[in-house]
């Protein structure tokens, strides 16, 4: 586990250095990041290449050119895409790196560290036993992952993909996993979105978007619930900018006050920048983990309000009856005691709602981080559903997907159970017959894999050790497999606590270095096409897909595959579009363009139920399990990260100059006899953290604290339907602390 020495000073924590998100220090920012790669007109080539951006699934960039939206709107950037490009430009690591940090060393570096400390240029390894990681070749570095692979039944193996990889390295590392002989076989999405995915299924259909991008540009309302984009999906806030212009409304709803929700200065607009942009008309904050309880709220007074869409919940839905009663039932008392919100703000936001014709709800972890996960989501869906929000243009539903190309990983079939048409489809084209057991899901082979069932494990980027709860038993769980296989750019945490007793990593060229093209998807269901180009640094990088062929050329029966046609791009892209539903453009998507997956959006309501109508669900409102002692804390990221990513310790937008930070409100502060700056120790039954306290306008009973280093305290518990870990709402205590070298506590 991860254990950072910092000194201690009980002085009054910082405030931000900012009035509003984005603005001047954005712009600085990027001449800063211009420097660290080599010069800005460097950093600026790489892009605007035709490449989609690498961060979030907003999504930019492809064949229009970089920081270019699908509505061919230039300059679409932000200091994420900033920060994720220039850190792939740094320099890579020095042939002796390994040989003078032994993995101890690299254990004590923060992550940030490990990020900034070079490029992976070559595969290195370590074997039981050893202290270090050592540089070896690929040929050495492939025949220990094949040898280890044939050695293992398949069943005791899984697969694990981020969202960063393409479509195509995405669908040959199903495939060969397949073949190979296990449906282990699972990708980030399972401890983000999988909550959204579920749930819009069981609404609509489908398990992504409703919108399109041209959604956003015409409605006049939208609610932003459980996200932050000012600092994790920057570019949003350009759409939000211009529907407050409009005269729209927009209503956050969020437990913490984000600078950026409430102001933000746009960087491609001049009066944004000189003026700022108020962001929010309203913000909500409700309890942690209180989220059906207000949706319950909402859909009430708009029902008092008469503004249900009777004709629309007449025609085009299923399941209002039941819906109606179950909220009609509802106790205001109960509703109020649960979530926290007067009867007056709920009220309003209902109003609101009344008042607008066009609307998007719009959702991050927020809603997904939680046991009850699903249910919030669905308790959101029925308010959309009640307006008659679904199914025409300018409205809808829309989860903010993190990873730039999570959803398209999942689409080509990166998921332990795929749908039976899919799965024969493969047979046929491949001529290999599909394991028949259960799939894991992540949270699963984790599981799996700390009861000491599991040998290998195959890492396609992301760091799987960060992303766990309870982190203590994810390094136990990691470090007992056999042998783990990392795909990779940088170097993270989990090559040091999540390595297997062999550990091989095997250095990857990014998106922009690739020498073939390759495809992503966004949130919106638009598929971009990325040509490449040269690497950015010099070394012994190969590309994802080439690295997923050579290890399974080594591990399968020989003659079961066409090699040479599973490294070319295009051959799998053709493969695609044969197999994967809604994909049959991307076989030509080089000559006739990027394009929309059908039967994804809806701009008619007709959905993609048996029945062809939207589903209204009964929610209830979860169990308290609060001590009436206790605080609700919810994990969240840092304006300087990208899920696991740490770019910068300080939050700028929240004024913490360190990560090791609890965000309080000053009513707690007070009633612990602390003050902020204070060091505190926060426990939970799962483990204990030492953190500085940093007031802020957080709802009173709950409290913030930075993931990845905060999942020390984050317990084993899944929300049922989606397999997703609850890292918010968790009881959580503030104790006194003698002043002593910060450390982890477990």
């Amino acid at each position: 586990m991860l254990h950072v020495a910092l000194s201690l000073s009980n002085k009054i924590m910082a405030r931000p250095r900012v009035s509003a998100g984005g603005g001047l220090p954005a712009l600085i920012y990027s001449w800063r990041m211009g420097r660290q790669a080599g010069g800005f007109w460097k950093l600026y080539k790489r892009l605007r290449s035709k490449n989609a951006c690498k961060t979030c699934a907003l999504g930019m960039g492809g064949q229009e050119g970089g920081m270019v939206n699908e509505g061919g709107h230039f300059p679409e950037v932000c200091k994420k895409s900033l920060q994720a490009q220039a850190a792939d430009m740094i320099a890579p690591l020095s042939d002796d790196f390994f040989s003078k940090n032994s993995i101890e060393l690299l254990g004590k570096m923060t992550p940030r560290q490990l990020e900034f400390a070079g490029r992976l240029s070559y595969p290195v390894m370590a074997q039981a036993g050893e202290s270090h990681y050592r540089r070896v070749s690929w040929q050495e570095a492939l025949a220990a992952s094949a040898s280890a692979f044939k050695a293992i039944s398949p069943e005791e193996t899984f697969f694990y993909a981020s969202g960063r990889s393409s479509n195509e390295a995405a669908f040959l590392l199903n495939l060969i996993a397949r073949a190979y002989g296990t449906n282990n076989v699972h990708n980030c999405s399972y401890y983000c979105h999988s909550a959204s995915g579920v749930a819009l299924s069981k609404v609509y259909g489908s398990g992504t978007a409703s919108v399109v991008l041209d959604d956003l540009q015409s409605a006049d309302f939208v609610m932003i619930v459980g996200a932050n984009p000012a600092s994790n999906h920057p570019r949003l806030l350009t759409q939000l900018m211009h529907l407050r212009r409009r005269g729209g409304k927009v209503v956050v709803v969020n437990p913490l006050k984000e600078l950026g929700l409430v102001r933000f200065r746009v960087p491609s607009d001049w009066r944004s920048m000189l003026w700022g942009s108020k962001i929010s008309n309203v913000y909500i904050q409700p309890r942690v983990g209180s989220d059906v309880a207000l949706f319950q709220g909402v859909l009430k007074a708009l029902m008092e309000r008469k503004g249900v869409n009777e004709a629309f919940v007449s025609e085009h839905t299923e399941g209002w009856e039941a819906l109606r009663e179950d909220i009609e039932a509802q106790d205001w008392s109960q509703i109020i005691d649960c979530c926290g919100v007067t009867k007056k703000e709920i009220e309003q936001v209902a109003e609101m709602i009344f008042a607008s014709e066009r609307g998007i709800f719009c959702w991050a972890m927020g809603l997904t981080h939680h046991a009850h996960g699903v249910d919030n989501i669905l308790s959101l869906s029925n308010i959309a559903l009640a307006k008659g929000w679904l199914g025409r243009p300018g409205c809808g539903l829309m989860p903010i997907r993190g990873h730039s190309n999570v959803q398209g990983v999942g689409s080509v079939g990166v998921s332990p159970k795929l749908k039976e048409d899919f799965a024969r489809k493969l047979e046929a084209l491949y001529g290999f017959s599909m394991p028949t057991h259960e799939g894991q899901h992540t949270y699963a082979s984790m599981q799996a894999a700390h009861a000491g069932k599991v040998r290998g494990a195959f890492l396609l980027g992301g760091n799987l050790y960060g992303s766990n709860p309870d982190l203590d038993w994810a390094e136990k769980a990691l470090r007992s497999i056999d042998t783990t296989v990392f795909v990779s750019t940088k170097l993270n945490p989990g090559h040091i606590f999540g390595r297997g007793k062999t550990s091989i990593i095997l250095p990857a060229l990014a998106r922009d270095e690739e020498s073939q093209q390759t495809t992503q998807e966004s949130m919106f269901n638009f598929v971009r096409l990325s040509e490449g180009g040269t690497p950015a640094v010099a070394g012994e990088m190969r590309s994802e897909v080439d690295i997923v062929a050579s290890f399974a050329e080594g591990v399968l029966d020989k003659g079961l595959f066409d090699w040479s046609e599973l490294r070319s791009h295009a051959s799998l892209r053709a493969a695609i579009a044969k197999i994967v539903p809604g994909y049959a453009p991307i076989d030509k998507v080089e000559v006739d363009g990027e394009f929309q997956i059908p039967g994804r959006t809806f701009h008619r309501p007709s959905f993609n139920t048996p029945s062809g109508k939207a589903a209204f669900c009964v929610t209830k409102q979860p169990e308290s399990k609060f001590p009436r002692d206790a605080l609700r804390l919810m994990t969240i990221r840092s304006e300087g990260q990208f899920n696991t990513v740490v770019y910068d310790e300080e939050d700028l937008y929240r004024g913490a100059e360190h990560r090791y930070v609890v965000l309080m409100a000053d009513e707690d502060v007070k009633a612990r006899n602390f003050v902020d700056g204070d060091w505190v120790l926060v426990e939970t039954d799962t483990g204990a953290l030492k953190v500085q306290i940093s007031t802020c306008d957080i709802r009173g009973g709950s409290i913030a604290m930075y993931f990845p280093e905060a999942n020390v305290l984050v317990p084993q518990l899944l929300d049922p339907q989606s397999k997703t870990p609850a890292f918010k709402g968790i009881p959580a205590y503030i104790k006194a602390l003698d002043e002593s070298a910060l450390q982890v506590v477990s």
